[in-house]
This record gives structure tokens, sequence and C-alpha cells, in this order.
């Protein structure tokens, strides 16, 4: 009897190891996988960290306007603008342009290893490859910043303001259209509308960075309309607030809010989710009224300061679906 015992023990031990012994083993396989998403996960908030940051310090408008985005838009749209900060910020970071070739070709790289689904190990590049498995984007859009970005180290001022209108369709404008991608909005009349917002984009921000140019004794503003009024680089160098130097503002503002209201002539054509793209125009207005105000003297105290009610004016723009 007791042996009897004794040995249902022993076939029941034995059972209750393996019984044991396999759940084991599946738990070990199970914990590797998951630390191996964790880190995963991990890496990606860390990258989408890094682009809402950046852009956050250096395109803060553009960052207010992304965050009014749909969630699915939102993270795709803060990769883009992340990538056309790296681009912008290249020319003002290097002291020789053959480095800026280096950067520049860094980014074309990564732009053809992204649709190669091979990115680089970098924050944006890695957002980027994101956006553009999510939403399909354009590789041609993409390119087109870079080469555009690239002959711009040349770092000499527009010859004429179509130059600069040219610019900022290749720049501005193409951010836009991955914008409209990013929100599926596929529409010739919103092409256009991004068409002329994003000359207006280039063409007013090419103006409101004049005192900071000047500053380090660089003049960007198209020459033709300088010497038309008869303003040289040296007026803006050491921060002139003439007649003439004021006409110069006047001229180079009127035509990016010309730009501004062919945009809006298409309004009635342009599909309703593609406004949010556009939101742009509210900042672009802001400071259009302001240098106006300023009597178009570009130099003037006020137009350093940011507007503080320019959160709740893009808030209340995306809630009208207008622009």
């Amino acid at each position: 009897m007791a042996a009897g015992i004794s040995v249902k023990h022993r076939l029941l031990s034995r059972k209750t190891s393996l019984f044991l012994a396999v759940p084991r083993h599946i738990s070990a396989s199970s914990v590797r996988l998951h630390r191996v998403e964790n880190s995963a996960h991990k890496a990606a908030r860390v990258n989408e960290k890094f682009c809402l940051d950046l852009v956050r310090s250096r395109d803060y408008d553009g960052f207010v306007s992304s965050l009014l985005l749909p969630v699915e838009a939102r993270r795709s749209s803060l990769a883009l603008r992340a990538f056309n900060v790296e681009l912008a910020q290249v020319k003002d970071s290097v002291s020789q342009k053959s480095i800026g070739l280096m950067r520049m070709h860094f980014w074309k790289s990564a732009i053809e290893e992204i649709y190669r689904d091979d990115p680089p190990n970098q924050p944006v590049s890695a957002e980027l490859w994101r956006a553009v498995r999510k939403h399909c984007l354009t590789k041609r859009w993409l390119l087109r910043i870079i080469t555009e970005r690239e002959k711009d180290l040349d770092d000499r001022a527009y010859r004429t303001l179509q130059e600069l209108e040219k610019y900022s369709e290749n720049t501005q404008s193409s951010l836009i259209y991955l914008l409209l991608e990013c929100l599926g909005v596929t529409n010739v009349h919103a092409d256009h509308a991004a068409s002329h917002i994003g000359k207006a984009q280039g063409i007013v921000t090419c103006l409101r960075a004049t005192p900071y140019h000047s500053g380090r004794r660089k003049v960007y503003l198209p020459m033709d309309i300088c010497m038309l009024h008869g303003a040289s680089q040296e007026d803006f160098i050491r921060g002139s607030r003439d007649q003439n130097v004021r006409d110069v503002a006047y001229d180079i503002a009127s035509q990016a809010h010309v730009h501004l209201q062919h945009a809006r002539s298409f309004s009635h054509n342009v599909p309703e989710a593609a406004n949010l793209a556009f939101l742009q125009t509210v900042v672009l207005e802001d400071y259009l009224q302001r240098v106006r105000r300023a009597d178009f003297d570009v130099f003037h105290p006020s137009l350093k300061k940011r507007n503080p009610l320019l959160p709740i004016q893009l808030y209340l723009r995306s809630w009208k679906k207008s622009y």
C-alpha cells in the first residue's frame, strides 16, 4: 500500500514538474518579446518628443497649428515641420558651404532610405518614415524642399521678387502639399490655394527675418525692389527707418497680401478638411497687419514681440473651418 502511494506521489510530482516547466518557458519568451516591444515603443516616444520640442522651440507658430490638427495627422505634421526646421537651420549653423552641402546630402540619402523602409537612426528621419508609411506622402515634395534649400546655401540676396516667390513655392508650398496629404485631401483648388499661401509665407518670412539677418550683416530682400526705391544693403544693415526702406517693405508685404487674397478666392471650392492645413494664414495676416500699423518699419520694436493672442486666434479659425 505504502509502495503504491509512493509511486503515485512520484508520478504526480513529475506531472507537476512538467506542467510548471511549460509556462516557465513560455513566460521567458513572452518577457523577451515584451521587452523588445517596450524598447521600440520607448524609442518611438523619444523620437516623437524630439520633433515636438524642436518645432516648439524653432517654429512656434507651426507648432500651435499642428496641435489643432486631427489626432491622426498631428504627429505626422510635427514630423514634417521638424524636417523643415532641420533643413532651414543648416544655412545659419554652418560656416562653410561645403559642410552645408554634406548635411543636405545626408537628407537626400535619408529620404531614399525612408522610401526603402530603412530609415537612418535619427529621430526626425524615424518620425518622417512613420508619416510616409501612414499617409503615403509624395517623395517628390520632400526632395524638392531639400533641393531648393541646397540652392539657397549660396548665401546671397534674391535677385528679383519672382525668384523669392519661386523659392517659397518650392519650400513652403511643398510643405503644405504634404500637410494636405496627411489630412487626406486631394483637390486641385486646395493645391492652388496651397501654392499661393506658401508663396505668401516665404515672402513674409523673408521680410520678418530682416532685423535678424541685418544684425549679422546679411540682407536677402529682393534686389530689384531695393534698387527701385534706392535702398542699399547698407541701409538695412544699419537698421535705417527712412522712407525708401519702408517703401521696400511696403512693396514686399503687398505682394504677400496679394497671394493671400488669391488663396482665399478658392475658399468656396476647397474641401473643409483642407482649411486646417492653411491655418498659417492667421500668422501671416497677423504680421502683415502689425507691420502696416508700424508704417512698414520692419525694425519697429513692436514687431519683435510675439502676439500673445495668436494661439486663441488660431483656435478660433480652426473652429470656424476657414482660412
